[in-house]
């Protein structure tokens, strides 16, 4: 007679405010793409549209709020700021160029 192999499932253990709770995760779960915490020094588009002007140079010191560039998104021009006293490193577009969502912009770096 064959014998029924009993599958032992394996449980996680997580303690949110000191309550301890064992659980099971899924596989969706389990190959989510790990979290990082955003780089402060590159500004990336927020959502996919078209570059219309980019107002500054490699290597040009800026305070924060000066305008980066216009990024034209859902018949809208959005005036990309600088979100801290900083110099351009490098810029990632061009007048013209149309981008997608999360698209890398610029890189810039805080004095």
């Amino acid at each position: 007679m064959a014998e029924k192999k009993v599958e032992e499932k394996q449980y996680d253990t997580i303690i949110v405010h000191s309550a301890v709770y064992k659980t099971e995760y899924t596989q969706k779960y389990i190959n989510r793409p790990v979290w990082e915490y955003p780089n402060e020094n590159h500004i990336f588009s927020f959502m996919p549209g078209s570059i219309i002007d980019v107002h500054v140079k490699p290597g040009e010191k800026l305070k924060e709020g000066d305008s980066l560039l216009i990024l034209e998104a859902m018949k809208m021009h959005n005036n990309v700021q600088m979100p801290f006293d900083g110099k351009i490193v490098k810029i990632h577009v061009k007048p013209g160029q149309k981008i997608p969502k999360k698209h890398l912009m610029l890189e810039i770096k805080r004095l």
